[in-house]
């Protein structure tokens, strides 16, 4: 029974041992630590830009440049967490501990995707192209809350402590 659970991902645990391990002597774990706190600093930024513009209809320059400077932050930090879920996890994407927030992920890169292509190929008006921009960080914020909801997860179980949400958010996020 335990082999059975082990080789089909421990639902309570977030990581093995050897996960674990791989997790803690990689580099990449280092640098999603660093792009993580520097992606929201600019998103937030990029959020006041946008509002903003839509709020008054001035600065859409400052705006786009930060939409697209958060798409770039994005696209890095989507690059280098799938080398890091590649090292702890065997595979690039959809490991089975962090399956739904890749899944949300993708719904980011590509509503984050979308905005930079209306904005190439002047589809849109101004103000739709900046809704879009404020509907790719809706499921950005949604994507962070997922991820700060597993990262408070892996702490508790390093401390062996759990709690039924998150012992119920695992067993939801991992079916």
């Amino acid at each position: 029974m335990l082999e059975s659970a082990r080789d089909h991902g421990d639902r309570r645990n977030l990581y093995t041992p050897e996960q674990r391990s791989r997790r803690d002597a990689t580099a990449w774990t280092w640098v999603q630590g660093v792009l993580a706190p520097l992606q929201f600093l600019i998103f937030a930024i990029s959020l006041v830009l946008v509002v903003n513009f839509l709020a008054n209809g001035s600065g859409y320059t400052a705006a786009v440049t930060s939409v697209l400077i958060k798409t770039g932050i994005l696209y890095l930090i989507m690059i280098t967490g799938a080398i890091w879920e590649k090292v702890v996890f065997g595979q690039y994407l959809f490991a089975p501990a962090f399956f739904w927030e890749d899944v949300v992920s993708m719904l980011v890169i590509l509503l984050h995707s979308a905005y930079v292509g209306c904005w190439l190929l002047g589809w849109g008006t101004m103000e739709q192209q900046m809704w879009l921009a404020v509907a790719a960080y809706t499921a950005y914020v949604i994507n962070a809350f997922q991820f700060l909801i597993k990262l408070r997860s892996a702490r508790l179980e390093v401390t062996g402590h759990t709690s039924e949400l998150g012992a119920d958010f695992s067993e939801g996020v991992t079916s």
